[in-house]
């Protein structure tokens, strides 16, 4: 997979004494071949795509492979939560034939997005259904008789690390990049058809996966923040939640005292922090608790610490990460 993390303008500064010459030689080449911009391309024929984070940039260079030039706002090991575009970056926006985003995951994006003359945007969270989580999440919520600390409850991003709700947003990347470069539509047809399969592949391992736990051991799992709510609901789990859906958040002490609580009653095991934000939280809470740390990655990037080159290959290590910890037969 080749990542572009930056591309060079389309256009460079000439000098005064060039421009008739250029001109001149631009219009002819114009009534000659057309030009680039008028189709909607860059001048190497190929989509420009800006995405948001890694889980668009997935999604674009997966179904648009030969056919587009991808660029990331959300550089490897950066948190994205918190983007704050530059000025340069606002200007790849506009250069941009298309943008896939997640609106409601960074406010700096949804703006720059929406006041950008970009033809084709395209919203992840408007391709499936998202829901109201808190810290935690999943069918323990529902019948514990345990007095929990809910948190403040918001509508959760993560829908990515749902593979079923993530196939979802494919069949929509797809149609969309179908109807903005229709000379390839069938290649972006027959590419989302590929991913989704691979997501469906993926899907199976985890309900195959998690399916039988050791009766000793719990459904439920403890996170840095509320990220895997979707997973956990999709395949029978709880998750706890030190934080909220904010990762920078701090929790009070008395939701750290009702974890510790839990966690003995319920014979969790593991305390999961993430590459992208603090561990002390949660290996602090672990020590305390005696439990076990182990890594649950977001895949919010990809770094040289993920487990794993590409989103399929680090949600297999989390699944791996999750049967570890539940016990799983």
């Amino acid at each position: 997979m080749n990542v572009r993390l930056a591309r060079r303008p389309r256009r460079r500064l000439i000098s005064t004494a060039a421009v008739a010459a250029t001109t001149v030689l631009g219009l002819t080449a114009l009534s000659a071949c057309g030009s680039s911009a008028a189709d909607g391309k860059g001048s190497d024929g190929k989509l420009d795509v800006v995405a948001s984070f890694y889980p668009m940039q997935f999604l674009a260079e997966e179904i648009g492979g030969d056919h587009v030039d991808v660029t990331t706002l959300t550089q490897p090991g950066q948190e994205p939560h918190d983007l704050e575009l530059s000025t340069k970056q606002r200007a790849q926006l506009e250069e941009a034939d298309a943008a896939v985003y997640l609106k409601g995951l960074q406010p700096a994006v949804d703006d720059a997005i929406s006041q950008s003359g970009i033809k084709t945007k395209i919203d992840a969270a408007s391709l499936t259904s998202l829901e109201k989580h808190g810290n935690e999440v999943g069918g323990h919520a529902e019948e514990s008789d345990h007095d929990h600390d809910h948190g403040e409850e918001g509508t959760d991003p993560h829908i990515w690390l749902d593979p079923v709700k993530y196939a979802e947003v494919a069949e929509g990347v797809g149609k969309a990049l179908q109807k903005a470069d229709p000379d390839h539509a069938a290649d972006y047809k027959k590419n989302t058809a590929a991913l989704v399969k691979k997501l469906d592949q993926l899907n199976t391992k985890y309900e195959e996966g998690l399916k039988n736990t050791d009766a000793d051991s719990s459904r439920v799992f403890i996170t840095t923040h509320a990220a895997f709510g979707y997973l956990a609901e999709r395949y029978g789990l709880t998750e706890e939640a030190i934080n909220g859906l904010d990762p920078e958040s701090e929790p009070s002490a008395n939701r750290v005292r009702k974890l510790q609580q839990m966690a003995k009653a319920d014979g969790v095991t593991t305390v999961f922090y993430e590459t992208l934000v603090s561990d002390k939280t949660a290996k602090t809470l672990a020590d305390d608790a005696k439990l076990k740390t182990d890594v649950l990655d977001p895949i919010e990037g990809i770094t040289d610490q993920s487990k794993g080159d590409d989103y399929l290959q680090v949600m297999e290590s989390n699944l791996a990460a999750l049967q570890k910890a539940l016990g799983t037969k």
